[in-house]
C-alpha cells in the first residue's frame, strides 16, 4: 500500500438521543450525536411502533373509495 494517501482513523463516540454511546474508529474523530441508533430503531429493537392516524385519513380513504 502506498504510503500517505489512506485517510487516518481516530477513535470516534457516537452519541444517541437514547443515551446509546457507540465507540468505533472512524475518519471523523471526536464526539457526533445521531437521531437514531441500532438500539432505539424499531427494526432492529424488535418494538413495533404503531402509526397514529390523528386525522382519520385511512378511514376517509377506505370510504371514499369503498366498493359498493
Amino acid at each position: 500500500m502506498k504510503a500517505e494517501i489512506h485517510p487516518s482513523f481516530e477513535p470516534t463516540k457516537f452519541i444517541c438521543t437514547c443515551g446509546n454511546i457507540l465507540e468505533t474508529l472512524s475518519n471523523l474523530g471526536g464526539e457526533k450525536n445521531v437521531d437514531i441508533c441500532s438500539s432505539c430503531h424499531p427494526f432492529f429493537s424488535g418494538k413495533e411502533q404503531r402509526m397514529i392516524d390523528t386525522t382519520g385519513r385511512v378511514e376517509k380513504f377506505r370510504r371514499r373509495y369503498q366498493r359498493s
